[in-house]
């Protein structure tokens, strides 16, 4: 296998109608005038930017870190140079070496995914200066904080740039449980693959800053697929999806070091010491006991290898068709593509398939022809000759493909394309998806909608189906479950819809009709569906077999008999009734006779982390009652070991020790938790009392500011065996007045058995994975006899969400960074030469350091004094006009030997510039 380091290409086909593209380094910066000075490429960051291999993007530092095994070995085996795009400094996280957080959390965070990813060899890393706001589900919220189209502008600009072959990223899909950072992250990465090489998107970045568009050859997500371990799960794996393109990367192979790349990944791990990993136990000794790392191909345009062949189960399956040439394959630089007109496809009808090539710029791949296999019973027609394919040149050949009559409704089929050229061959697949004429199915939860309407309009529709269609109801409670009907046939349809529920549900109706469905329109049939059997278990303690769901049916028939069968389910959630208390309970941290007069709630079910080793290790019951307008909560957890007692000042990120967590969506439909109310409440601190503070919800912040009605008291047992949390809750601090019939409620207990500033074991009364930042999933309540005050709204006010996130001018890793591969800070354009302010000289006698900077029009300077001990002072000064600036900046320190002075410029259009200067 050739390396990709003699056999790397610079022209890429683009296909689907895009022309051949060819990128070469040019400087992003116009003609200065002849008077100005230019600032020197060695010490600032402008210059010809890094040509990288692959490209990983993500949403915090430590999301790439379950892919460093892969990423190191194609670095040490490959020469492939990996870059890392992290779209925040993670500054919502944890802190578990110290009470910094926001700006100065990044820093932490920063420097730990700097040091994580150069374990394994890889140096580059690209901070967006996105806000890592809180922990949510939420990718529309993620996409409106973040800001979606400046964030894409940012990538699609870092691409362009540095012309990755390769690119890599997260699920994007709303998964139970999956981070709505990441799934932003990963939609980004989706955008960015295509807008990158399309010169009507962002083309300010190519008229007024000069980069050529950039179109990458392949995308990958990670993950797709389990395997045993040992050598052979690279070849032997079961993918999530029948018809995806998988492949793995075994992580037992041995690295230069003599260490496994599972033990170096390990190792890189746990530099993530903030967030409590550097604990992380080691990865098995014995290479046959380790796994691979799996990558889904979303989409190539380029040759690949096949599924289920040598080439697919190799190291470089992955870079196969963009960095290196199986024997026998075509050229690097050969673009082989097939597109589609539609991702739904009707059983017995054809359809139209075309395969594009592209030969290399300088090389001719001669008399060309493509085939096509398709499932069994599917017929193709076309003879897939292509001529003579010239250099530098696109050939394009139709075919038309009948899926079999038979073909199932509602599966998936892949269809296979192989190229023969005179230099070579080839292969490329695509998915399609078998339509039937009436498809019935389950509503979709908005985000879950939002989502799959996305992947439809940016032309992946592979990727959707892959979030089981689940609704929620309460134990004992009914709800409205709506089945869309959709019409994909060409005539106007009539049928019936059928819901099979399981055991302990019932339906308003078993079968409902629906009339005069025209082509393309859909209607909603709805049935009230209830749960009869209170004695079934609830979130995830339901159904063992299907992650606690309670999967059922629905049979839709139309003109031509039964049309589809879909498999959705139902996810129960504990509901209660909360009595209004005969008088107010005095919030003591003692349960007084009377006082809650509701059941106690069990609160002892795991949803997250280890599990626990009996009642006494972590277990906990939960009392509620109301009275006039105030809501009050008694917590009672047993308990064998107590966690940090972190200081009072630190009351904040309350997982990363014992504590309770109160979740209230006031009228129980919340999408996410930007219109909830949430507190963590501390049982104990280093001083002594407890503390409470509001957490990823409306209004995030300590407690006394952002929820001053609240009060709270607790009893810790001595000898420990536990403690007890009370607290009462004005139902006016909540955000929206209470629907008393159906408000939605939480009581989690967060339990830490260590001193580390880490937790292991979450429990809860509604119970999923992720379901702090679900409210759908929370249980529901009644507050019979309770109105809320007139003229309370029932909307949530616009939620106040923190926006404090770390500035690339203000990091001396990054401006050394952009210095050294001249790549601009956080994906902004680079300033222009007549725009651009930087270091030229700078001194230091004692506390005092002097630096001159070089403006050639007005802007900011970000100043950093820094030397092997760390930055000794910083100062941000705003220089007028043009000239030449020297600054006084105040240092902490006196300054060792080999100390740099470090700007990071910001001029009035938004363009920036890193520099240095040695301190004499």
């Amino acid at each position: 296998m050739t390396p990709p380091a003699a056999l790397r290409r610079r022209a890429v086909a683009l296909g689907a109608g895009l022309a051949l593209l060819v990128a070469t380094p040019i400087v992003p910066s116009a003609a200065a005038a002849p008077t100005l000075p230019r600032p020197p490429d060695a010490t600032t960051s402008r210059g010809a930017p890094v040509d990288l291999d692959a490209l990983f993007i993500g949403a915090h530092p430590d999301d790439e870190a379950f892919t460093l095994a892969t990423f190191g070995q194609l670095r040490a085996d490959q020469r492939v140079r990996t870059g890392v795009i992290t779209v925040t400094r993670g500054e919502g996280g944890g802190n578990a070496v110290g009470p910094e957080e926001g700006p100065a959390l990044g820093l932490i965070r920063e420097a730990e995914e700097r040091a994580a990813v150069g374990t394994v060899g890889l140096k580059d890393v690209f901070n967006l200066d996105k806000v890592d706001f809180y922990y949510t589900v939420s990718e529309p919220l993620t996409r409106q904080i973040w800001g979606h189209d400046e964030t894409l502008a940012k990538v699609v600009r870092i691409v362009r740039q540095t012309r990755p072959e390769l690119l890599f990223t997260m699920n994007p899909a709303p998964s139970p449980g999956n981070h709505g950072n990441h799934q932003e992250a990963a939609r980004l990465a989706i955008e960015a693959f295509y807008a990158a090489a399309d010169p009507t998107a962002f083309p300010e970045q190519l008229a007024r800053e000069h980069l050529h568009t950039w179109a990458p050859s392949r995308i990958l997500l990670g993950g797709g697929a389990s395997s045993a371990p040992g050598p052979q799960c690279s070849s032997v794996f079961t993918p999530t999806v029948p018809t995806s393109d998988v492949y793995g990367v075994w992580t037992g192979r041995q690295a230069p070091s003599g260490q496994t790349w599972a033990q170096l990944a390990r190792i890189a791990q746990r530099k993530y010491a903030s967030q409590g990993w550097a604990g992380f136990p080691d990865v098995p000794s014995d290479p046959n006991q380790l796994g691979c790392n799996f990558f889904t191909q979303v989409d190539s345009r380029v040759p690949f290898p096949a599924p289920g062949t040598p080439a697919a189960a190799a190291q470089t399956g992955l870079l196969d068709g963009a960095l290196t040439r199986s024997p026998g394959t075509v050229p690097l630089g050969t673009g082989f593509r097939l597109g589609r007109p539609t991702f739904d496809v009707r059983a017995g009808s054809a359809f139209a398939l075309t395969a594009t090539v592209t030969a290399p710029r300088r090389t001719g791949l001669g008399a060309s022809r493509v085939q096509l296999s398709a499932p069994a019973g599917w017929r193709v027609f076309g003879n897939g000759r292509l001529g003579h394919v010239r250099a530098g040149r696109s050939a394009t050949t139709t075919f038309l493909v009948r899926p079999a009559a038979g073909a199932v409704a509602g599966s998936r089929a892949r269809i296979d394309a192989q190229l023969t050229t005179a230099k070579g061959t080839g292969h490329s697949d695509t998915q399609v998806q078998v339509t039937p004429a009436v498809e019935g199915r389950q509503q979709l939860l908005p985000q879950v909608a939002q989502f799959e309407h996305w992947a439809d309009s940016v032309g992946v529709p592979q990727l959707t189906g892959s979030v089981l269609p689940v609704l929620t109801l309460p134990s004992g409670g009914s709800r409205t479950v709506g089945v869309t009907v959709t019409n994909h046939s060409s005539t106007t349809q009539s049928g019936t819809v059928t819901v099979d529920l399981p055991a302990g549900f019932s339906a308003d109706e078993a079968t409902k009709p629906y009339a005069g469905l025209a082509p393309g329109d859909t209607a909603t049939v709805s049935f009230t569906v209830t749960n009869t059997d209170t004695t079934l278990p609830t979130s995830n303690g339901g159904d063992p077999s299907n992650s606690g769901n309670y999967s059922y049916t629905i049979t839709t028939t139309s003109n031509g008999g039964v049309d589809s069968t879909t498999t959705p389910a139902l996810e129960l959630v504990p509901a209660a009734t909360v009595p209004q208390a005969a008088t107010a309970p005095t919030v003591d941290g003692i349960e007084s006779p009377g006082e809650y007069a509701g059941p106690a709630l069990d609160i002892s079910r795991r949803w997250e982390g280890a599990a626990c080793d009996s009642a006494a290790d972590c277990s906990a019951t939960a009392k509620v009652t109301w009275r006039d307008d105030t809501l009050y909560v008694l917590v009672t957890v047993t308990d064998d070991v107590l966690g940090t007692k972190l200081d009072k000042s630190d009351c904040k990120r309350h997982w990363r020790t014992d504590s309770v967590e109160v979740a209230i969506d006031p009228r129980g439909t919340s999408e996410n938790t930007s219109t909830t109310f949430k507190t963590g409440v501390l049982p104990v601190t280093a001083e002594g009392p407890p503390c409470y503070e509001r957490d990823a919800d409306n209004h995030q912040g300590p407690g006394a500011e952002t929820a001053p009605g609240m009060r709270i008291a607790s009893t810790v047992s001595s000898p420990y065996t536990g403690y007890t949390v009370e607290m009462s809750i004005p139902m006016d601090e909540l955000p929206g007045a209470v629907d008393p019939e159906h408000m939605g409620l939480n009581i989690l207990v967060y339990d830490s058995d260590t001193q580390d500033k880490t937790g292991q074991t979450r429990l809860g009364w509604s119970t999923w994975g992720g379901v702090q930042g679900d409210p759908y999933r929370w249980g529901i309540v009644r507050l019979p006899g309770y109105e809320p005050p007139a003229g309370r709204p029932t909307t949530a006010p616009e939620p106040i969400v923190p926006r404090d996130a770390l500035s690339s001018l203000d990091s001396p890793q990054s401006l050394a960074q952009a210095v050294r591969i001249d790549v601009p800070l956080a994906g902004d354009p680079g300033s222009k030469v007549r725009r651009s302010g930087w270091v030229t000289r700078a001194s230091a006698v004692g506390t005092r350091a002097r630096v001159t900077v070089r403006h050639n029009a007005s802007g900011v300077a970000h100043l950093i004094v820094r030397d092997a001990l760390g930055t000794a002072g910083t100062r941000v000064v705003r220089l007028p006009g043009t000239g030449r600036t020297t600054l006084t900046v105040r240092l902490d320190r006196a300054l060792s030997d080999g100390a740099r002075a470090w700007a990071g410029w910001r001029d009035n259009r938004g363009g920036n510039l890193a520099s240095y200067a040695v301190v004499r």
